[in-house]
């Protein structure tokens, strides 16, 4: 869940909506669901792989019903909650040490702040967030434009 999380930036309550048909890992994209719109996204070869472990490995040990069509189900076999998915960051926010607070929204941060550093445009990123309006994404623009300040600010020989 937090791979598939950091790999394509949705929300909390669509990584829960997920169901196993949203999910095309031959290809190597998920299918997205939110607001009454649909989006694409692609996942890449190690969130892929992770997905398909879960899938063929963990989640038919947890499943019930076996026509129980959530993605991620809890330990009673059924669709996992948002505060079930909270309680697993917190897990493991304590497991690695990580005395900064991580929400499920660091990880959607995250995912979008790593693409424009590493020269996806706005307008992208802003498809792949599933953001109605440019300036919701313009924000993180703003924290990259800071970050090359800073960078400049330390290398340049007369800043």
């Amino acid at each position: 869940m937090l791979e598939l999380l950091y790999a394509t930036g949705i929300r909390v309550s669509e990584l829960i909506g997920l169901d196993l048909d949203h999910v095309n890992l031959s290809v190597g994209f998920i299918r997205c669901s939110s607001r009454n719109k649909e989006r694409i996204i692609p996942i890449y070869p190690a969130a892929v792989r992770a997905l398909a472990d879960y899938i063929d490995h963990v989640r038919p040990q947890m499943i019930e019903h076996p026509d129980e069509r959530a993605l991620f189900v809890n330990m009673s076999g059924e669709r996992m909650s948002r505060q079930g998915f909270w309680k697993i960051i917190k897990h493991y926010q304590e497991k690695a040490g990580i005395q900064k607070d991580i929400t499920p929204h660091t990880l959607r941060h995250s995912f979008a702040a790593h693409l424009l550093e590493n020269g996806a445009d706005l307008r992208s990123i802003q498809e792949m967030l599933g953001h109605a309006d440019i300036s919701s994404t313009q924000i993180y623009a703003q924290l990259v434009n800071q970050k090359l300040k800073d960078v400049y600010t330390k290398a340049h020989p007369r800043a």
